[in-house]
């Protein structure tokens, strides 16, 4: 297995209202954009460490705006062309559907049946219009699959959970509820995954 370098994007304001963003192309904001710098710091320290360039490793990012951005900024950190990097589809967050733009409690006071649902199924159950966990598993399953080299790659709080479940590194329980950091670098590796920020 390869290892990943994963960056989840900077703060935008929907993530500091605590709105669904989803497929909704919403920028970084400035604590973002401070964010991604900072991930970018964390990683060319943790390339140095590990004994590599970035001529060691490929660079991809969800083509969400807020994760090329964030890529931009890493990029910049590491002294590299900024958009010098691939994009992949299969990195998207995971689509909300209808609920792109609300918050959790306004979704429980609309849909309290469905909401209730979601909590005890949250892997399987899609919001309407939306995805379901499952099928972004299966997605960034294939994504790594894919890879032939060690690789930085820029996406989603979503697609991070769904990796550690793709990759058999934690459970769709496990996992749910975790909160993904923003600044931060993931590293999956055939140890596990380990976090630095």
């Amino acid at each position: 297995m390869p290892t990943i370098y994963y960056i989840r994007h900077g703060q935008t304001e929907w993530n500091a209202l605590g709105r669904f963003q989803g497929s909704k192309d919403i920028p970084l904001n400035d604590l973002g954009r401070e964010q991604a710098a900072h991930a970018g710091v964390v990683l060319k320290d943790l390339l140095a460490r590990h004994g590599r360039t970035h001529r060691d490793v490929a660079f991809v990012a969800s083509p969400l705006g807020r994760a090329r951005h964030t890529m931009e900024l890493v990029r910049s950190q590491l002294a590299l062309p900024p958009t010098d990097y691939a994009l992949d589809d299969r990195l998207r967050e995971i689509g909300y559907g209808d609920w792109e733009g609300f918050t959790l409690p306004e979704q429980q006071a609309d849909h309290p049946e469905l909401f209730a649902a979601r909590l005890t199924a949250k892997w399987t159950l899609a919001a309407p219009g939306g995805e379901t966990y499952v099928e972004v598993q299966e997605r960034v399953r294939a994504w790594a699959a894919d890879l032939t080299g060690d690789t930085v790659a820029v996406a989603h709080g979503g697609t991070c959970r769904a990796l550690m479940v793709a990759l058999g590194l934690d459970t769709p329980d496990g996992v749910s509820e975790l909160p993904i950091q923003q600044g931060a670098v993931y590293v999956f590796s055939p140890d596990g995954v380990e976090t630095f920020s």
